[in-house]
């Protein structure tokens, strides 16, 4: 799944929400729409629902990558799958069903991803990776926006893709946290292929310039992992 293709999933958190219908015709053309669904009790803040997902997938063609940055996802997934996510992402941290609820999301017709936090070790994925579509790994402390990237994260990345070749398995690894055209040749080096992006992004006036040179920059570190 998209082993030697690189996209970037701009992440609206960073977006105009006044003007929302308009920021999702400026990356039109991106890889996915990263929708940041924060609950303030997982994470520190709080953010968007499953009504605000449908009025997103109304909006653009572009597939919904669901981030749920929430504590209780078991309960909550069916909500967004309803929603029309094409990708919903849970907290290995956050459920003691990771198994089940990704299997609930595949069957509902769309990918399932588990995301692990900076303090997670990459060990726990070892009973769920060959169930899931996709693999997040943060790379800054979820809840906000604008944070820098953590470094030690590259180690995980590495350690992440080395777990799925062992296992012959391709799951999408996806990064988000302090993304941008000066460290996405790095993390796609290491084996990451679905780059976030919030500000590095939505910060330029010309957002669609702005994900060609983080595509471009990504596929550059394609060139190293060769």
């Amino acid at each position: 799944m998209l082993e030697n293709k690189i996209q970037v999933a701009p992440s609206i958190l960073s977006a105009d929400l006044g003007h929302l219908a308009d920021e999702l015709r400026f990356i039109d053309g991106a890889g996915y729409v990263h929708f940041d669904a924060m609950d303030g009790h997982f994470v520190p803040n709080l953010t968007f629902g499953p009504g605000v997902l449908a009025a997103v997938k109304s909006a653009t063609q572009t597939p919904v990558d669901a981030h749920l940055m929430i504590s209780n996802p078991d309960q909550m997934v069916p909500e967004y799958l309803a929603a029309g996510a094409d990708v919903v992402t849970f907290h290995y941290e956050a459920t003691s069903h990771a198994n089940r609820l990704a299997n609930l999301i595949r069957e509902k017709g769309a990918k399932a991803g588990v995301a692990i936090n900076p303090g997670t070790p990459v060990s726990v994925l070892d009973a769920i990776v060959e169930d899931v579509d996709l693999v997040l790994v943060m790379t800054v402390n979820p809840g906000f926006g604008g944070q820098k990237f953590i470094p030690g994260s590259l180690r995980k990345i590495r350690q992440v893709k080395a777990m799925c070749a062992e296992r012959h398995v391709a799951p999408i690894i996806e990064v988000d946290g302090g993304i941008s055209p000066t460290n996405a040749a790095d993390v796609c080096a290491a084996g990451a292929t679905l780059l976030v992006a919030g500000s590095a992004v939505f910060g330029k006036a010309n957002r669609a310039n702005a994900i060609r040179k983080i595509t471009e920059a990504g596929e550059s570190g394609l060139v190293r992992r060769a």
